[in-house]
């Protein structure tokens, strides 16, 4: 998932720089909203870790 955020982002930079305002958006707005879905799935996977008596990594 973070691979795909990467990839919005730089689809929303190389748009940027070509002067696509709107295409530009709409893939930085996707790259942001699965980057924060990816840093929760993460926090929840650590947590649930812990849960178990595991270490955290």
């Amino acid at each position: 998932m973070l691979g795909w955020a990467l990839t919005f982002l730089v689809v929303a930079l190389i748009a940027g720089a070509l002067g696509f305002g709107g295409i530009a958006g709409a893939s930085a707005s996707i790259a942001q909203v699965l980057f924060f879905l990816f840093l929760i799935l993460f926090v929840i996977a650590l947590v649930a870790r812990a849960l178990r008596g595991q270490p955290p990594l």
